[in-house]
């Protein structure tokens, strides 16, 4: 049986051309600093992919924790950042013993449509246990049950337009619709939420959460939620 794990550790082409790669890991870094309250925090980018611009999160923090499921994209990573002592790599194992409480900010983009409801709430559970009180957790990409292919599709289009990548992009949809990403999808299926059931996991988790006016990722139809471990009750 086909995996999501596998074919992220194989060769893809999710990306139509290493400006695509680059702008993208560049504004979710920049988003991602942004988040931070403080230049104290210790952050856990959880389900990272490449990460190629952590650096600008590490500047920001006092520690990055990137972790990502696929050894291929680790070892790239570990490799690229070995000179920064501030970015460590880690995989989703070593996440399960991080201390409880020892994290300021949880960010999780474009990973939930991966998982299904039960991998959901057990992650989930494992961030609530993780954060400071404090601590912020930001769920970004969320897809609503309405947005589909299309709406992606025409979000990448603007988003190519205005980064200089529009002929690649062009060529990449059309390669995407033969590719094995979309038989996956088929295969396997992605997990939508609407904003209220979402914010409805958050709550049961242990979260007061809310859904931010903008979403990190370019397609600006789908959802991204910022929250804070709510106070446990007796």
């Amino acid at each position: 049986m086909p995996s999501w794990r596998e074919f992220w550790d194989s060769a893809h082409s999710i990306y139509v051309s290493e400006r695509h790669k680059d702008v993208h890991y560049r504004d979710v870094a920049e988003q991602l600093a942004g988040f931070m309250s403080h230049p104290n925090a210790r952050v856990l980018d959880h389900g990272s992919g490449e990460a190629i611009h952590a650096d600008l999160v590490a500047a920001a923090a006092r520690e990055v924790l990137l972790c990502d499921s696929a050894a291929s994209v680790r070892a790239s990573i570990a490799a690229r950042f070995a000179g920064n002592p501030k970015i460590k790599v880690i995989a989703p194992e070593d996440v399960e013993r991080l201390p409880g409480a020892s994290l300021d900010l949880i960010f999780a983009n474009s990973l939930v449509q991966y998982l299904t409801p039960a991998e959901l709430d057990r992650l989930l559970a494992l961030w609530r246990r993780l954060l400071a009180p404090n601590g912020v957790l930001i769920v970004a990409d969320v897809i609503p049950p309405h947005v589909g292919a299309l709406s992606d599709g025409i979000a990448l289009i603007r988003y190519a337009g205005a980064n200089g990548f529009l002929g690649a992009a062009l060529v990449g949809l059309g390669r995407t619709a033969l590719s094995r990403y979309r038989r996956l999808r088929s295969e396997l299926g992605i997990a939508r939420y609407s904003e209220a059931e979402f914010l409805a996991k958050l709550r049961a988790a242990g979260f007061s959460g809310e859904r931010l006016a903008k979403n990190v990722e370019h397609n600006p139809a789908r959802m991204t939620f910022r929250a804070r471990p709510a106070p446990l009750t007796s």
